[in-house]
């Protein structure tokens, strides 16, 4: 398969002003891609630009809350008619969850899904045009809660199985067209989107975050991520214990089931 190549091409990224879409960015922009940075957190984005433009790499910011719509189409439709088009959309902005289910308000859960499904729904919708136009590429940060059950963390993995399910069924509607549709599970990195985990009042939580095996950088994921899209990869699964739970979830379930539930379990009664 021919690899892709990304320079001059024009790479939206939501959730850009941090963690691995950031990274992801910087990646792809010292490749020569123009890049577009999406987020909520305006004083960021304009940091995130001084910086780029310091380094000589090309770059526009433009702020986007992904959860309301109108946001969605101003923000796509501003890069297009600067930049020309969109060749690459990296769904990348998301919001985490930890609490137990039986603790949890129906609310938060609407929240998670707000972000992290309506969010990249609303981008995919604004760019798909351009996207089949320029027979490009959609990116989504999905995890392997998307594909594996993790304790504690009910809205966030039924935000990411929605996810999977809306791309993997976009990916057999528009392969045809030359778009190409990549999934990143990552394991557990190290970002501040556990820093804004919500509680079971929907409140950022103080409890600390339970993980497995070591937190991966941002910097590693993006190079993962960066060349696994000029692989048009379907499925990229990020970490060594990300890759090694993904297969021993579908091997073994049940096995896998009891192994998390008992690293979990301090988090879950604390």
């Amino acid at each position: 398969m021919l690899k892709r190549g990304f320079k001059d091409k024009v790479v939206v990224i939501t959730g850009g002003a941090s963690g691995i879409g950031l990274a992801t960015a910087r990646r792809f922009a010292e490749a020569g891609a123009q890049c577009a940075l999406l987020d909520m957190d305006e004083e960021s984005l304009a940091a995130r630009e001084k910086e780029f433009h310091a380094d000589g790499l090309s770059v526009m910011t433009c702020p986007c809350d992904v959860t309301r719509k109108p946001d969605c189409d101003e923000a796509i439709n501003t890069v297009i008619r600067r930049l020309g088009g969109i060749d690459v959309l990296f769904n990348n902005a998301g919001i985490t969850q930890r609490s137990r289910f039986v603790d949890t308000r129906a609310e938060v859960y609407r929240n998670v899904m707000e972000v992290n499904f309506f969010g990249a729904l609303y981008c995919t919708k604004a760019a798909i045009d351009s996207i089949i136009e320029r027979r490009g590429m959609i990116i989504v940060n999905e995890s392997i809660a998307g594909v594996a059950p993790l304790p504690g963390r009910t809205g966030y993995s039924a935000s990411k199985h929605a996810l999977h399910g809306l791309f993997t069924s976009l990916r057999t509607e528009v392969g045809h067209l030359g778009v190409h549709v990549m999934i990143v599970c990552p394991g557990f990195i190290r970002t501040n989107l556990q820093d804004r985990a919500l509680g079971a009042d929907g409140r950022v939580t103080d409890k600390p975050q339970s993980f497995v095996g070591r937190q991966d950088t941002p910097e590693s994921a993006a190079e993962a991520i960066f060349k696994g899209a000029s692989r048009q990869k379907d499925l990229l699964v990020l970490t060594a214990a990300g890759k090694l739970g993904c297969w021993i979830s579908r091997l073994a379930p049940g096995f896998y089931q009891r192994q998390i539930t008992r690293r979990f379990k301090s988090e879950l009664e604390g």
